[in-house]
């Protein structure tokens, strides 16, 4: 599924989102030179904690910003090598009450950086009392069954966790577009249970920024900004990446994008599969709403449960449809040695079994210029120039497309039977193929606002803005079947190798 205009390929993934080179207010940021260890770069807003100008701290040794013996540990720390997100607790020297604060180590190669906010007055709580809450989620998500029970106990959860008015669970579809499916909302918050937003709302340079980190904190969208100093880092020769932190300070375009939801603090939490991105947790707040730095390690943690659980489902469910499909595969198989053909086991009764191998329509079966079908098909010269176009395209493996008419144009004339085809080559050099058929299914998006106005450009082609309104946006897709499964394309490519197996034993024999 795609809609007219793609930002997230021509524009918004082209913006540098983490090389920003400033920070959000709620902490401080500080670059250290990994063989010195001397300041080479601070926040502006350092002088909040060192009660001099950033300036005088620049060249500093760390040492003389932290107690000797906090020192000594945090450079432990460093000589273990390159890593992200190591905590640390500590205090700030401070020519007054030297004031605690938490760090975030980011050790590089050849410089460290350092995320520090102040510690809340409020004591901590024991590990005792965040893994039991943190156990209790667990316990709510390991008796689902399916994907929906996960999700909507998922965001329960964390609502009740973390208090946020509105939680959404977003999952991505093959073109990154995100649907809503579960949701838990209050007071003035705007429902989008169902509905669907554009790729470019999460565009692809913040995906990636996701598969890094497992949350993205915004307490404040009317947060002051404030700039690194020096402004360019001597080591980098330009801006540094920060990727990795959690005071990275957001993109302009994305701050009027909350503003036009009506939100004022926003946190997203990653769920990944396999390695994959699979759709995100979106939290918002009507008001400002900070997290600390342990609750948000309690999301981090959260975050990799409910990644696993989904993906444990999805795992099982693939395995059921495996197993399923196996079977029905080795009696089809069998029904072809029995009657020694292969267009005759394919179509024994009536091909009810390959139908429902690949949940077909119809299909037919071309062996030596000879043409067998059955079910609901295109017409017969239609088909021969099906395989026409099949053979040139020399197939090695099974072809599959669920909007075929964008590859193959004569396929427009009857997407109503052939939107969905599977092609399986028996013997491509012979021009001998299976191919399977699924109808068109027409449906109704319910998209988040227009998404052809996710970004709207001002008259001089430079400055941007993201669509102000949500409102409802119906689409009707037409031209596209029902999605070939992994599980499906699998067993396709399974019985290809049966059946050009079979045709060499018979061409042998």
């Amino acid at each position: 599924m795609s809609v007219n205009t793609n930002f997230d390929a021509t524009f918004c993934g082209k913006l540098a989102i983490h090389k920003t080179n400033s920070i959000q207010d709620y902490g401080y940021l500080i670059v250290l030179d990994i063989n010195s260890l001397n300041i080479i770069q601070a926040s502006e807003n350092i002088s909040e904690l060192y009660s001099n100008p950033v300036e005088e701290l620049i060249g500093l040794h760390f040492s003389n910003c932290i107690p000797e013996h906090a020192f000594d540990a945090l450079k432990a720390e460093f000589d273990k090598g390159i890593r992200n997100r190591v905590p640390f607790k500590s205090s700030f020297v401070t020519k007054a009450t030297p004031v605690p604060v938490t760090l975030l180590c980011h050790i590089k190669e050849d410089m460290v950086i350092l995320e520090i906010e102040k510690d809340d007055e409020v004591p901590e709580r024991v590990f005792s009392e965040v893994f039991q809450e943190v156990r209790s989620f667990i316990a709510s998500i390991e008796n689902t069954k399916s994907l929906q029970e996960v999700c909507e106990a998922s965001i329960h959860e964390i609502r009740r966790i973390a208090g946020f008015d509105g939680i959404r669970m977003y999952r991505f579809d093959e073109h990154w577009n995100g649907e809503v499916i579960a949701e838990e909302i209050e007071g003035t918050l705007e429902s989008y249970l169902g509905q669907t937003f554009p790729a470019s709302d999460v565009p692809k340079q913040a995906r990636d920024l996701y598969v890094k980190n497992p949350f993205r904190l915004i307490p404040n969208k009317d947060y002051i900004t404030h700039r690194l100093y020096p402004v360019i880092n001597p080591i980098a020769g330009g801006f540094i990446d920060l990727s990795d932190c959690n005071l990275r300070s957001v993109a302009a375009v994305h701050l009027e994008y909350m503003a036009n939801m009506h939100v004022a603090a926003s946190m997203s939490i990653r769920v990944m599969v396999e390695g994959k991105l699979w759709g995100l947790i979106s939290c918002h707040h009507i008001t400002p709403n900070y997290l600390s730095l342990e609750n948000r390690s309690i999301f981090e943690w959260l975050s990799i449960e409910i990644s696993y659980r989904i993906a444990a489902i999805i795992k099982q469910e693939a395995l059921i449809e495996s197993g399923r499909l196996s079977d029905i595969k080795a009696d089809i198989i069998q029904c072809i040695f029995s009657k020694g053909d292969m267009a005759k086991g394919l179509m024994e009764d009536e091909g009810k079994q390959f139908l429902s191998l690949l949940d077909l329509d119809g299909f037919s079966v071309s062996i030596n210029g000879d043409i067998v079908s059955h079910g609901i098909v295109p017409e017969q010269d239609e088909i021969e120039n099906m395989l026409l176009w099949a053979n040139s395209k020399s197939l090695g493996t099974v072809f599959s497309s669920h909007e075929f008419g964008e590859v193959y144009d004569d396929a427009r004339h009857y997407q109503n039977i052939a939107s969905g085809v599977v092609i399986i080559p028996i013997n491509s050099h012979k021009g001998d193929f299976v191919i399977g058929f699924r109808p068109e299914r027409i449906k109704d998006i319910s998209w988040g606002g227009n998404p052809n106005e996710a970004v709207n450009f001002e008259k001089d082609g430079i400055k941007y803005h993201p669509r102000n309104s949500f409102k409802l946006w119906q689409q009707t897709i037409f031209g596209q079947s029902k999605v070939w499964t992994e599980a499906e394309l699998a067993i396709a490519e399974s019985f290809k190798n049966f059946l050009y197996q079979f045709d060499a034993d018979q061409t042998f024999n």
